[in-house]
């Protein structure tokens, strides 16, 4: 059932969102959630220090204060960008019960965080939609998707082929195959594994998928599913093959069910996955 009011922090720790966006979120949330929700937005979402929003201290110390808190229900990540990875080792160490207890939600680079949290045992994380998205076209549906999952888990909200009792995790594909060889990479065994990502060339997208797909512990998921590989820059020559093509190619090599497609991706139609064993008590609702 879910909570008579549920309250969100979002913190920024990669780059920075304008405080124009965290207005025009809070608004969306009021709308949508009424009293249902309360957002707070850290300070912290709207510094600046070169690509980061605050130094990685600055941003390690921002997570830990949201995670930490007992007055939050879920920690939302603002946005991707690049720098998640930079805070892991600050943070890690000292996370605390509340921290456990909390939900997360992010993607993309917020796949490092992610990924650590969950190799940690963290069981209520969730690749999905973040304040940033309100940018893209249509925005407003994600950031709704998002909010609707973290307040009353809205099954709406959720990647159409996660089943109850499978386990699943989803990842940008180039964070997941530079956590790989880490301290903070998990363990997919038996999970489907969704991989999703963007502004890369075909042959990046192959090399990528070969490095994941190599490694000894990602052979034995169940299965890879392939989101969206979106705004790929023109290969010189034609690399000759699509995203598709080299995913079922690479599976095949290594011995991987490849099971089609994921609606995920870095767009406003991205779909919530949950980590881990799907148990999902949720709100029905149109998709």
């Amino acid at each position: 059932m879910a909570k008579e009011k549920v309250r969100i922090g979002v913190v920024a720790p990669a780059s920075r969102v304008e405080p124009e966006l965290a207005a025009r979120i809070s608004k969306i949330a009021h709308t949508l959630c009424g009293e249902r929700v309360q957002l707070f937005f850290h300070p912290q979402c709207h510094l600046s220090s070169g690509h980061f929003a605050g130094d990685d201290d600055v941003r390690a110390g921002a997570f830990l204060e949201v995670a930490n808190d007992p007055a939050f229900d879920a920690l939302w990540i603002a946005r991707g960008g690049y720098g998640s990875n930079r805070i892991l080792e600050r943070v890690l160490p000292d996370l605390n019960e509340a921290a456990r207890a909390k939900s997360y939600v992010g993607y993309s680079d917020a796949g490092f965080i992610l990924g650590a949290l969950y190799a940690n045992g963290f069981p209520h994380l969730a690749h999905g939609p973040m304040p940033a998205d309100l940018t893209r076209a249509d925005g407003e549906a994600a950031v709704a998707r998002a909010l609707s999952w973290m307040v009353e888990r809205a099954s709406r909200s959720l990647e159409p082929s996660l089943a109850p009792g499978a386990r699943a995790a989803a990842f940008n594909m180039t964070i997941l195959s530079h956590l790989i060889g880490t301290p903070f990479a998990p363990d997919l065994a038996g999970h489907i594994l969704m991989l999703e990502d963007v502004s890369e060339h075909m042959y990046r997208i192959d090399r990528t998928l070969f490095h994941i797909t190599s490694n000894p512990g990602i052979r034995k998921v169940a299965g890879i599913r392939l989101g969206r590989c979106s705004a790929i820059p023109p290969n010189d020559p034609n690399f000759g093959a699509g995203e598709e093509d080299v995913a079922k190619h690479w599976c095949a090599r290594a011995g991987i069910a490849y099971l089609g497609r994921a609606d995920i991706g870095h767009d406003s139609d991205n779909k919530v996955v949950t980590f881990g064993r799907f148990t999902n008590v949720a709100a029905t609702g149109e998709s």
